[in-house]
């Protein structure tokens, strides 16, 4: 213990006479309180300064660069989840998302690697909250199969499903999906299924008749022509363009 207490005191001594002081806390703040507000504007221009990918004012975790930074993603990572989780987005749900981005991380073999997840982190957490903070004036019915349809989504999901779930008719669940989100209930599912498959191609190596089968699309020419619907890109083109190969 009087070893650690010397240490301490030792290296407390050596960073006062460098000056290497971080971040003001309200720069901290005004971060991950526009990420928990869903303020992409705010976060895209915050990312767009480059402060993850500048060292100074961040600390040393550790002297190699490269653990450093991915020291610091972790911390990053562990806030957002909490802040957001504070805001109200789904505990499991973003439990989930950072176990995701941290297990991406560790794979990650450059700092430039890890500068780029960082961005898609914070930017999927910030889109979730915006989401949210949409969701919050439509009607309960909506929020719930909502939900459900991610909690499902490698389900075949139907109208009458979600009818029951929610308990109204399908032909008053049809209208008021389509008052609420603006698009009817399959094509908001397709979306969200697109958007799922979108994910697999960038982060995983699964074959398109495996993410066919996953998401449940009928056949994987069902699933290709949908995709290309969606995105304007092929599954292979898109994850020839967009797949991590440094990950």
């Amino acid at each position: 213990m009087n070893n650690l207490r010397n240490e301490w005191f030792s290296h407390e001594l050596s960073d006062s006479e460098s000056e290497n002081y971080h971040r003001p806390m309200e720069e901290e703040y005004s971060f991950y309180t526009a990420v928990k507000n869903g303020d992409m504007e705010f976060v895209r221009n915050n990312l767009n300064q480059g402060d993850f990918a500048n060292p100074e004012g961040m600390g040393v975790l550790s002297k190699n660069p490269l653990t450093n930074l991915k020291y610091h993603f972790v911390v990053t990572v562990a806030l957002v989840t909490r802040n957001c989780v504070e805001g109200g987005l789904e505990l499991e749900q973003a439990y989930r998302l950072s176990d995701f981005y941290i297990l991406k991380m560790d794979s990650c073999s450059t700092v430039k690697a890890i500068i780029d997840l960082h961005k898609d982190m914070v930017l999927d957490f910030t889109g979730k909250m915006l989401v949210l903070q949409k969701n919050a004036i439509i009607s309960k019915p909506i929020v719930q199969c909502t939900d459900y349809i991610y909690s499902h989504i490698n389900e075949r999901i139907t109208i009458n499903e979600l009818a029951d779930y929610t308990e109204l008719s399908p032909s008053y669940l049809s209208r008021l999906f389509k008052q609420n989100l603006g698009v009817s209930v399959s094509d908001y599912i397709r979306e969200k299924k697109i958007e799922k498959a979108e994910n697999l191609l960038k982060y995983s190596e699964i074959s398109l008749i495996e993410i066919a089968n996953y998401l449940a699309f009928s056949s994987q020419s069902h699933f290709i022509q949908t995709f290309e619907k969606y995105v304007g890109l092929t599954p292979k083109k898109y994850r020839d363009r967009h797949y991590r190969k440094t990950w």
